[in-house]
């Protein structure tokens, strides 16, 4: 980011036109896109090899694959990695190149006509996919090809090819931690229902979204819901820089009542029933964090209990919170590991993706390895409107 005040001349500005206009992409995405497509190469020539075809031609692959590759494996967010992209893509534009074949044959007209109705057939179909233009001319360059598979062309390698690279790519990208196919906008959220989190509620329909990307151009580039998440995100990201001067420290609640690793699950369901809360530190004797037991963890517990033992859920629930019995649960048992962690001075805006979706109902305040507060989404709601008011009086 350059200083305040920087001026940046027209000339530099037009140089930069012609710079990088991806972003850097992390470590993990340098391996996991270029080791995804070979290994994907390896299985679709094994797949593809067709006992049909002249074996001068080795692994039945057409080089339009690789570039499909490149987006299946390299950048699986785009619309044009998408499968309905790559397989009617790939698939409408060898066909249209058949087509083209069967009337004209002297080889630039067919490839200019072949690539031209490719695309044309491409957009009409909402199948845009790169390749398919290379899949074309290929085609288009190449008669005698045609003339030894006609339509079966089109079948294979083209379709069958294709989804070979797809249904690879979706195994890939599962294994590898990655959503594909990406757009999913009837996923339930983390609650197991259709609402969106309250971050995603944009107060936009999927028609307002869709006028955005035709007026600015973009509807080849980004997803419907794609734009949705970004406008959320971006949103989240101004209400937090809008509370950037309130820390952590000023709203956590500091007097905590916290239990022991080995307190029984009925003395936490007591304090959960005295004290009201809605979640309680387990920490050692030197304050030490080990989890965090939250009033769901005691039921899943129980339902956990209940299937263990093919008893009912309120029998076993009654067994768990039953001070007196010593086989009854320890904290350790039932609570929640892993949770985000801040410090005091973290703005309490860096909170809301943290506490908005169900990840977490609460953030413990560290520091060092000891527990010093925790910011409840009672607390965060509290911030909220303070910053409100604060922004009203403005």
């Amino acid at each position: 980011m350059l200083p305040e005040g920087t001026h940046i001349s027209r000339r530099h500005r037009r140089i930069s036109a012609f710079g990088p206009a991806i972003g850097r992409s992390a470590l993990v995405d340098l391996a996991r896109g270029p080791l995804g497509a070979g290994l994907a190469f390896v299985i679709a020539g094994a797949v593809l090899l067709l006992p049909t075809i002249d074996r001068h031609d080795g692994f039945f692959l057409i080089a339009p694959f690789g570039a499909s590759a490149v987006l299946l494996f390299a950048v699986p967010n785009s619309p044009l990695a998408q499968p309905w992209s790559a397989v009617v893509g790939n698939g409408i534009s060898a066909f249209m190149a058949v087509l083209v074949l069967s009337v004209v044959r002297e080889p630039i007209a067919a490839a200019a006509l072949a690539l031209c109705l490719a695309i044309f057939a491409m957009v009409l179909s909402r199948s845009l996919h790169p390749p398919g233009g290379a899949v074309a001319l290929v085609a288009a360059l190449d008669p005698g090809l045609i003339d030894r598979l006609g339509l079966g062309f089109v079948v294979a390698p083209v379709i069958a090819g294709t989804a070979v690279l797809v249904g690879l790519a979706i195994i890939w990208h599962r294994l590898t931690g990655r959503t594909y196919p990406f757009r999913q906008p009837d996923a339930l959220g983390p609650h197991g229902t259709t609402d969106k989190t309250p971050g995603q509620r944009l107060g936009l329909d999927t028609e307002d979204l869709r006028q955005i990307l035709e007026a600015h151009r973009q509807s080849s580039n980004l997803g419907i819901e794609d734009l949705g998440r970004l406008i959320a995100s971006a949103e989240q990201l101004a209400a937090a820089h809008k509370m950037d001067a309130l820390t952590c420290e000023t709203f956590m609640s500091r007097d905590l009542v916290t239990v022991s690793p080995g307190t029984t699950a009925g003395r936490v369901a007591a304090l959960f029933r005295t004290h009201g809360f809605s979640s309680i530190p387990v920490v050692t004797g030197d304050n030490r964090l080990e989890g965090v037991i939250f009033q769901i963890d005691l039921i899943r517990s129980a339902r956990r209990a209940a299937r263990s033992r093919h008893s009912g859920f309120l029998a076993a629930l009654s067994h768990l919170i039953s001070a007196a019995d010593r086989k009854s649960p320890r904290a350790r048992d039932i609570m929640s590991v892993g949770l985000p962690t801040v410090s005091k001075d973290v703005p309490v805006g860096a909170l809301l993706p943290l506490l908005e979706d169900g990840r977490a109902e609460a953030v413990p305040v560290m520091e060092d390895d000891r527990i010093i507060g925790i910011v409840t989404r009672s607390d965060l709601v509290s911030a909220l409107a303070r910053n409100a008011v604060r922004s009203t009086a403005a």
